[in-house]
């Protein structure tokens, strides 16, 4: 039988198992969480500080960098009441700095690619910072991943969470206006995750703020993903030239390797050799959600591991989601819990706008304007 998350919180208290801190050990009865602390985690070459938030709330434990925003331990039990973080991340600063493929990282300005860097708006052409190959990833080689923010703790209710700030100014990498961006981590009584994201600017500019998480349900440093179970609610996908950059197409997932309308392994078609698969390595595309751009987050994705029983529910506003099959890891990431990431032994899925949506009228527009406010939310609900 799957238990839900409240299930296996009750069931654990009834049999009297104790709780740990932060680290792997047994499911708590606790539905509140208490206040956000925070520790010194390290110190940037330029003398910044950098501090990690601890925060907890209906049995999700959660730590989070000031720096990038990172998400680098996110822990869940298992169908026995079991905790395991189930996010890739690394030890130590200097580790993030260094050579951290987004890990657990806010992104932004413009999350995921933008060919050859290039955009118009408006009449006005601008170059942005090239970081991968000829194009742009993910804001530009000192994208918000990269930047410190400004972190309040919450409670309100009997939530828990942090606000992020960071001001992007003119110019920045490329982007006209100075963009104010403020996010949201909320823990709820219930253990869900939930991201606001939220920017105005002074000049107009495009925006797509998002979260790069790595996901292993497992456990990170488990090994491969490619027996989870997968469910995306898309029956388009947008194929890619070799640059990984949309040709524009919103082409069907039927009949292709990028059809997971009905729940299937990841590992199941993941070598079918289909074009698009060759020169991803995998799987790194933008899914085309059904529902569209909405008023309120409505669920897209569903994520289990039969393994451990644990499972990811995501609910988004978002238009597109991209998924991320681990295709680069290699045997240089060593991880938070001492063991190597290789290739295929996490997942993203990218709640976003589509890539490359400047240069392609026919996608959803991700222009933002003074005197407009940028919202979009994504839901993370864990289960057991």
């Amino acid at each position: 039988m799957e238990l839900n998350r409240r299930t296996v919180i009750a069931g654990a208290a009834a049999a009297g198992i104790a709780a740990t801190t932060l680290g792997t050990g047994t499911a708590q009865a606790a539905s509140g969480g208490g206040k956000p602390s925070k520790e010194l985690f390290g110190t940037l070459a330029d003398g910044t500080k950098v501090y990690r938030w601890s925060l907890e709330n209906g049995g999700t434990r959660l730590k989070v960098l000031s720096y990038g925003g990172i998400v680098q331990h996110l822990e869940i039990p298992d169908r026995r009441g079991r905790y395991a973080n189930v996010v890739l991340g690394l030890p130590t600063i200097a580790d993030y700095v260094a050579k951290s493929p987004y890990f657990g990282a806010l992104i932004g300005r413009y999350g995921n690619r933008i060919g050859k860097g290039q955009f118009t708006l408006d009449g006005t052409a601008y170059q942005l910072s090239v970081n991968d190959g000829v194009n742009s990833l993910h804001g530009g080689s000192q994208g918000f991943d990269k930047r410190v923010w400004d972190v309040e703790p919450f409670t309100k209710g009997s939530d828990v969470g942090l606000y992020l700030h960071y001001t992007s100014i003119d110019g920045e990498m490329g982007y006209p206006g100075t963009l104010r961006a403020k996010v949201t981590y909320t823990l709820t009584r219930g253990g869900d995750w939930r991201i606001d994201y939220e920017a105005t600017t002074d000049k107009a500019t495009v925006v797509n703020l998002t979260s790069h998480v790595y996901w292993n349900l497992a456990g990170e440093g488990s090994g491969t993903i490619e027996d989870h179970e997968l469910t995306i609610a898309a029956s388009r996908y947008t194929p890619t030239d070799s640059g990984l950059i949309p040709t524009g197409e919103l082409a069907p997932v039927a009949g292709t390797p990028f059809d997971f309308r009905r729940t299937k392994t990841i590992g199941r078609d993941i070598r079918a050799g289909h074009a698009q698969q060759v020169l991803a390595k995998g799987y790194d595309h933008n899914w085309v959600l059904d529902k569209g751009v909405t008023a309120r987050p409505e669920h897209v994705v569903t994520l289990r591991d039969p393994g451990s029983g644990r499972s990811l529910s995501i609910a988004s506003d978002q238009p597109g989601l991209q998924f991320y099959s681990g295709n680069f890891l290699d045997a240089s990431y060593t991880g938070t819990s001492g063991r190597t990431y290789r290739q295929g032994d996490a997942l993203c899925l990218e709640t976003q706008h589509f890539p490359d949506s400047p240069n392609h009228a026919n996608f959803p527009s991700t222009v933002l304007r003074p005197g407009q406010t940028y919202r979009t939310s994504t839901v993370h609900t864990f289960g057991a």
